[in-house]
């Protein structure tokens, strides 16, 4: 089994910046992918930012040029750097690893518990 904690959510006015961390623990042989998404009340879960194991990236058009994502494999954590802030970022935030737990075994989708982001003046 695999757990991920994530940290680094809470209140912060228009134009900041926070910095969201997931870290993941467990039975774990690499993670293939990790991401970033959000979700607001009655929409469904969008993708923010993505990172593969060879660190490409891809972003939501809402966010680029504003939020960076990046991995430290060592600790089997993934960060997203989130600076000028807007109002509609307010959201609760997910990680999501894909996790290989086995030498040559498939890989499995876990998803954080999610950490609330809200900006407002």
């Amino acid at each position: 089994q695999v757990q991920l904690v994530e940290s680094g959510g809470g209140l912060v006015q228009p134009g900041g910046s926070l910095r969201l961390s997931c870290a993941a623990s467990g039975s774990i042989i690499s993670i293939n992918h990790m991401g970033w998404y959000r979700q607001t009340p009655g929409k469904s879960r969008e993708l923010v930012a993505g990172i593969t194991s060879g660190r490409s990236t891809n972003y939501g058009d809402s966010v680029k040029g504003r939020f960076t994502i990046f991995r430290d494999n060592a600790l089997n954590t993934v960060h997203l750097q989130m600076n000028s802030l807007k109002p509609e970022d307010t959201a609760v935030y997910y990680c999501n690893l894909v996790v290989v737990q086995v030498v040559g075994g498939p890989a499995y989708s876990y998803w954080g518990q999610g950490t609330q982001v809200t900006v407002s003046s």
